[in-house]
């Protein structure tokens, strides 16, 4: 497959960087050596183990084309890992390597603690894309703009309250991510700490305090609940950075052009059109998300496992999971950027609630017609003045004052306001305060 071409450019680069296969090899390696660390402390091996390892261990240069091939076997990666980092130590030392684990804690501890942080920097992403969100919202409180229902004009609306919408979304899923646990697994063969007694608890607890995890409350080998947090928590994050992506990239279309993408050396260039200057950005946003919400169906499906181990369930996790990660560290990147630079037209805005000639303005001025000529005529009276209007390049409240059923009826002054898309506006004054407020500051 050649990813690099395919692949990767969805990915946070530096993710990628530090997730790759040395990466889980060392993370496999801190759990084994803190496991060694923890039973020595608590009295299960000899004074010194533990460092005779490290001395043996920290510096040792596995094999990673063999670790590979060997998954091919034995179903894991941890199960070559075991075998060569046994082989490396001398004869004292290899009955007390991986004492009472099983592939599954090695495996879903390296895991957890390849996610960790990349946990951080999402959620620094994510705070970049608060603060970035917060000055569009101030700077564009009051631009009014078409708000459109079923990807039609609808209610003059604020670019500032859409923002807020689109802060507010990316926040709360922000805060569910950041309460998400990454837990240590440690619980050998069945899960039961077989051989350890009552002491494999404690084995469990010190290890999760030792590796900066989560202590469970039992070991989790079939109860996939972490993982289904995790998924779903990056899941609702990559939702909410697409929907910003998506009204973006709707309102940068050229009959719109109320917004723009930041621009950048070859950014958005077509290989056929000089012209085009497309919404790059907001494309691979879209598609890093598309594959974390299939990657998220393979964990919710592989939830329920059998017995005391997975029989592919478990496996089928590893790739999706770290993927969403990696995709979803690349989206919020790309939304840092866009956000940040994002190039707002308010004339643009202005230009298109007047393209219907002031039908966007239909309700209200129904509403103020009702009381004088009634509720069917006020509608059909609005919809016509909004017709003429159009064709006739005039403003709908001079159409309305001349309508011959409104005539010296209503006050012009009336009109006007009615008329107005600046005055019917609603709360969202209100609402990106109180947004503003709720968002607080990194």
């Amino acid at each position: 497959m050649p990813a690099p071409l395919i692949r990767h450019p969805f990915m946070s680069q530096t993710a990628l960087a530090e997730c790759d296969g040395q990466a889980m090899v060392q993370a496999m390696l801190a759990f084994e050596l803190a496991l060694v660390e923890v039973q020595e402390r608590q009295g299960a091996l000899p004074a010194g183990t533990h460092c005779a390892m490290c001395e043996r261990l920290e510096t040792h240069a596995f094999d990673l084309d063999a670790l590979a091939a060997g998954v091919a076997s034995g179903g894991n990666a941890a199960i070559p890992f075991v075998k060569q980092g046994r082989a490396a130590l001398p004869e004292a030392l290899k009955r007390y390597w991986h004492m009472g684990a099983t592939s599954q804690d090695v495996i879903d501890s390296a895991l957890m603690l390849l996610l960790k942080p990349r946990l951080a920097a999402l959620d620094a992403l994510l705070l970049r894309c608060r603060a970035a969100a917060v000055e569009l919202m101030k700077t564009h409180e009051q631009s009014v703009m078409v708000g459109r229902t079923l990807m039609q004009q609808a209610l003059p609306i604020t670019f500032g309250v859409k923002v807020a919408h689109w802060a507010i979304g990316l926040e709360q899923a922000r805060r569910r991510l950041v309460t998400t646990e990454l837990p240590v697994q440690f619980g050998g063969a069945v899960g039961v700490h077989s051989g350890w007694g009552e002491q494999g608890l404690d084995f469990m607890d010190a290890l999760a305090e030792r590796l900066g995890l989560a202590a469970p409350v039992l070991p989790w080998h079939t109860d996939r609940q972490p993982i289904h947090a995790l998924a779903t928590a990056l899941d609702a994050v990559a939702g909410a950075a697409e929907k910003a992506a998506l009204d973006v990239s709707l309102l940068t279309q050229t009959e719109i052009g109320e917004i723009s993408e930041p621009g950048g050396e070859d950014m958005g260039e077509s290989s056929a059109m000089p012209h085009k200057r497309n919404p790059v950005r907001c494309a691979l946003i879209r598609a890093a998300c598309r594959q974390i919400h299939g990657h998220t169906t393979v964990l919710l499906n592989a939830g329920a496992q059998p017995l005391e181990r997975g029989l592919g369930e478990w496996h089928a996790e590893w790739s999706p999971l770290i993927d969403s990660a990696l995709s979803l560290e690349g989206a919020l990147e790309q939304l840092a950027v866009l956000l940040e630079g994002l190039e707002v037209h308010p004339e643009a805005m202005q230009r298109n609630l007047a393209i219907t000639g002031g039908a966007i303005m239909a309700e209200p001025v129904s509403r103020l017609l009702a009381p004088v000529v009634g509720q069917d005529a006020a509608k059909r009276i609005s919809a016509e003045a909004a017709e003429t209007a159009r064709i006739e390049r005039r403003g709908y409240a001079e159409v309305l004052a001349e309508h011959p059923e409104v005539q010296g009826r209503i006050d012009s002054a009336e009109l006007e306001r009615a008329a107005d898309p600046t005055l019917y506006l609603g709360s969202t004054q209100k609402q990106v305060q109180r947004a503003i407020d709720w968002l607080g500051t990194p």
